[in-house]
């Protein structure tokens, strides 16, 4: 993974680190599709702090110059994809979580660990 899509996954993630994001996932999938490299994964208990973990990630990265090109589902915010270009963020409430279960849709992407980052 290049060193430009590691820093956008590690400011990411410290994002939703800092507003309580549950159960962070980092999915490589650069090769097993052209849509991204990387999709991360993150949950939220309500509305409210899902709609801040998203307001957080998009000034984050935006600060950095990684502006969000697409954020999808922000209003009803069950589940919310930002669109980074090389990296998606995916925001869940817990059931829209379980039901989609992107971790074994994605189950040929390479699960990182942090550390690795």
């Amino acid at each position: 993974m290049e060193a430009r899509i590691k820093e956008t996954v590690r400011l990411a993630i410290e994002a939703l680190e800092e507003k309580k994001a549950e159960d962070l996932k980092i999915i490589d999938i650069s090769e097993v599709s052209v849509v991204a490299d990387v999709f991360l994964i993150a949950g939220g208990s309500n509305r409210n702090q899902i709609q801040a973990l998203c307001d957080n990630v998009e000034e984050k990265l935006g600060r950095a110059g990684f502006p969000v090109r697409q954020v999808e589902g922000y209003e009803t915010a069950n589940w919310v994809l930002m669109d980074f270009g090389d990296i998606i963020v995916h925001i869940f409430d817990k059931e829209n979580r379980l039901l989609y279960d992107l971790e074994r849709l994605w189950r040929d992407g390479k699960q990182i660990d942090r550390e690795s980052l």
